[in-house]
C-alpha cells in the first residue's frame, strides 16, 4: 500500500507563491531563470530568489538623490564651513547607508574632496532602486585601474602591490598611512 504524505500548509503556500511569482516574471524570461533547476533547492529558496528578480525588474532607475523623500541636495562646499561640511557630509553618509549605499576607499581624501565626490559622482549616479535587504551598491572611491598611486600608496596588500609591479614594471610608490582614516557605515575593517 502506497502511502501519500498530506502536505504541510506552508508548502502550499509557497507552491502558490511560486506559481505566482513565476506568472508574474513571465515578461522578463531570461537566461537568469533558466539556470534556476526547480527540485535542487528548498521552494522558499527559489521563492526569494524569483522574488529578487522581480524587484530588479520592477525597480526604476532614478539618481541616487532622488531615492530619498525629500531628495538629497546639498549645499555646495564653498558655502559650508569646515565643521559644516563635516556634519553635511556625515549626514548624508548616514542616509547613503540607510538605503545600503556605501563608500568604500575614503580614507586617502579630506572631508572637502570627499564630499565634492559625493556631490559630483555618488548623488547624481543612475540605478536600481531595488529595495531587497541583500542589495548593496558600493562606491569605489580609489579604483586601482583609474588611480593606481593612489591604491597602491594607500590600500594594496603587499601581494597586490607585487602584482601590479610584476605586470607594469613600474615603480611602486611608498606605503603610506591614510591621512584622513574613517569608519564608515558597511565598512568592514
Amino acid at each position: 500500500m502506497v502511502r501519500f504524505r498530506r502536505p504541510h500548509p506552508e508548502d502550499v503556500e509557497q507552491l502558490l507563491l511560486n506559481a505566482k511569482l513565476r506568472d508574474e516574471l513571465e515578461p522578463f524570461f531570461d537566461e537568469s531563470l533558466q539556470i534556476l533547476d526547480s527540485g535542487r533547492v528548498p521552494i522558499r529558496v527559489e521563492n526569494e530568489f524569483l522574488a529578487a528578480i522581480l524587484a530588479w525588474e520592477r525597480a526604476p532607475v532614478l539618481p541616487i538623490a532622488r531615492w530619498f523623500s525629500p531628495a538629497i541636495a546639498p549645499p555646495q562646499a564653498e558655502h559650508l564651513s569646515a565643521d559644516e561640511l563635516h556634519e553635511v557630509l556625515w549626514d548624508i553618509i548616514n542616509k547613503l547607508a540607510s538605503r545600503r549605499i556605501y563608500l568604500d576607499f575614503t580614507d586617502h581624501l579630506s572631508d572637502a574632496e570627499l564630499y565634492r565626490v559625493v556631490i559630483r559622482d555618488i548623488l547624481p549616479s543612475q540605478e536600481k532602486m531595488v529595495d531587497l535587504t541583500s542589495h548593496c551598491i558600493y562606491f569605489n572611491c580609489a579604483e586601482w585601474d583609474y588611480d593606481p598611486d593612489t591604491w597602491l600608496r594607500y590600500y594594496a596588500s603587499e601581494e597586490e602591490r607585487q602584482g601590479y609591479l610584476e605586470e607594469t614594471g613600474e615603480p611602486l610608490p611608498p606605503v603610506e598611512s591614510s591621512p584622513f582614516p574613517r569608519k564608515l557605515p558597511g565598512d568592514s575593517r
